[in-house]
Parts: structure tokens; sequence; C-alpha cells
């Protein structure tokens, strides 16, 4: 543990990180394991395991953990996350997802029911105290949020710690119904690390400064809210916007919302609009790379119009340019962090102390 990645909890007194945080293989190796691994990563959505007996391969969190995990849907009906290795000799049981009664090791046969209990397995006829828990898959925990699957190897809290906030306050909206439309989905790839680019969508202090030219439009009031391992932006909405149709119970009745844009720690952005639902995953890849997986779903009968669409992309562009002119900053001998503004920027300062309290963690 770098013993120099703190943050004072007083955020009028709050120094950021610094910028070795950002360039420092080692810290980055840390993370892995203490921010990583204790989180509930995306699995993707459950669409293609929604008949019993259907199996699923995804990698959790590619590119960094690369663990190969498996959705199984058993004849119950039961979903589970397993362990997609053989317990034998290693090798990864299913490649692409498909329809199974069992799943069987294409290297020596070793098979295993959909709850991942090993069932058979030739050749070990003769093998004393076999066979043991230990050959039965292991599984990773599993949390569901409508039709999104997340996994977490070591959770530092279960799923309800970490997305309750957000089932809370829109889990009236019909997620199992929304749509995905692979055609707006999109893979950006940013020469920088992960935690500037989630830094720069947490609050919108940069908006009406950081882009080439002044946009006004940037510049909608946002009310921003924390929680244990999260936060929430409230966009107010501007006349002539779309505006979410809220029901009785909800907080912000009486409100004009024009979009909920809700962040799970460490890299989890989830932006509701009134036309659905844009999904990303900040993937790191290393100090000076990261890929962010934009993922879009659509409120059935509704689309964001093409206007939304380009605006959205010139952001994106606008934002990938910051991130990495920031990136290049934080190789500066001089720099070893700076002051938040108490008022602006309280959601990084979240952020922040939630990076060191990981790190950090026995």
């Amino acid at each position: 543990m770098n013993a120099t990645y703190a943050v004072d909890p007083d955020i009028t007194l709050a120094v950021t990180l610094p910028g070795t945080f950002y360039c420092d293989e080692a810290t980055m190796a840390l993370s892995r394991k203490q921010v990583f691994a204790r989180t509930w990563q995306w699995l993707g959505d459950t669409a293609d395991v929604a008949q019993p007996g259907s199996v699923s391969p995804r990698d959790l969190l590619a590119g960094l953990l690369d663990e190969p995990l498996l959705l199984s849907r058993d004849g119950a009906g039961m979903l589970r996350c397993l362990s997609n290795v053989c317990t034998h000799r290693g090798n990864v049981l299913v490649n692409a997802p498909c329809h199974a009664e069992e799943i069987r090791c294409s290297y020596h046969a070793r098979c295993f029911d959909l709850a991942g209990h090993m069932t058979r397995s030739p050749g070990f006829e003769c093998a004393k105290n076999f066979p043991s828990a230990a050959d039965d898959l292991p599984r990773a925990q599993l949390g569901l949020l409508g039709p999104h699957a997340f996994a977490s190897i070591d959770p530092a809290a279960d799923f309800e710690a970490f997305f309750g906030a957000l089932r809370e306050r829109v889990g009236w909206m019909p997620l199992e119904r929304f749509i995905h439309d692979p055609s707006r989905d999109r893979d950006y790839h940013v020469a920088s690390h992960w935690a500037l680019y989630v830094e720069n969508c947490l609050d919108g202090f940069h908006l009406p400064y950081g882009r080439p030219v002044p946009d006004d439009a940037d510049d909608r009031e946002r009310r921003c809210e924390l929680f244990r391992y999260g936060g929430l932006q409230s966009v107010i909405a501007r006349e002539g916007d779309d505006v979410f149709e809220l029901p009785a119970a909800s907080p912000d009745r009486g409100h004009h919302i024009a979009a909920y844009c809700f962040w799970v720690f460490p890299n989890v952005m989830l932006d509701f609009f009134p036309w659905g639902l844009s999904l990303n995953v900040v993937l790191p890849l290393g100090p000076w790379r990261t890929r962010v997986a934009r993922r879009a779903y659509l409120w059935p009968d509704r689309q964001p119009n093409t206007c939304v669409d380009g605006s959205h992309e010139q952001a994106e562009m606008d934002l990938e340019a910051l991130v990495e002119q920031l990136q290049r900053g934080m190789r500066s001998q001089w720099f070893r962090g700076g002051r938040y503004s108490p008022t602006r920027e309280r959601a990084l300062h979240h952020f922040h102390r939630l990076l060191c309290e990981f790190m950090s963690a026995e």
C-alpha cells in the first residue's frame, strides 16, 4: 500500500490525489485486487439466459480481472454465476451461449450440472477422497438490476449496498421491458487512466469551461446526491427538454427531471433518460489506457432523436480530449494534487475517499 494516497474527509481542507496515482504501474496493479475484485462489475444483460437450460460465458472486467465466468440457468429457472474454468486442468468450459443439459469439458470430459456440481470425471475411478467440494465449480456472487447481471469475486459489501439507492429512486422504471439497441452501442478507447474518465463524469463543474467553444447548453442545473458507494446527478430540464413522467411516490414529483445520472463505485455509470438507459462501463487497461463500453437500452416505443445522438457523440469526443490532456499533466513533477471546490466537487471528493478506503483495506 502506498501511504501517500489519503484524502482528508473535510472537503474544505482536502487535497486531491497526486499525479502519481494516475501514472504508477504498482498502484494500478494494487487496484486490481483492492478495488475491482471487491466491487460489482457488469456482466451484460441476461437475454441469452432467459430460458431454463441456458448457459452463457462472460469475462469479468475484460482487460484487468479477465476472470472467465458462466451464467447458468438450471431446469428450475435458477440463475447462477459459475466459474467457467474446469476444476481438473483449468480448461475454459463454454465458449458461446447455448442450451445444455450439462456442462462438459472438451479436454477430458469432466461434467458438471447447471448448478456447478461435478457429476462425473472419467479416469478418476481409483482416486482417493474423490470427489470433494473442490471439484465443483466455484460460484461468483451475482446481483441483478432488472435484466442486468453484475458479479463480484470478493465484494466489500452486498449488491444492495452498492445499487440499493438506485433501485429505490428509479425502481419504478420497467427495466425488464427496455430493449437493447446494438446500433447505438459504442466502444471508445481513451489514452488516460480510468479514474480520470470517471472523475469527469461525476459533476458538471468543468462543463462551461472544458469544451473548445463554451456551450451554455451544458450548464443545466444538476442536483448532486451522494450515497455510500456512489452518487446521483439529477439534471433539471429546461424549456423544450423531454422530461420523465414521475409516479406519485417519487421524491422528485413536481420537478422536471431530464436525466438521472447514477455513478456506482468504481466504474459504472447508468444514465436514465425519458427514452431509456445509457449504460457506461469504464474498463481499465493500464495507467494510460482505458476502454469505455456504452450500451443503449430503449424504453418501448421511444427513440432518442438524432440531434440528441449527435450531441452525445460530440460531448464524448470533448471529454476524451480533456481527460487525455489531464493524463499528460499528471506526469508533471510539480503536480502533487489540488484543492477541491467545496460546492462543485463533492462527488469527486467522495470518489477519491472511496479509492483511498479500498486501496488501504487489509
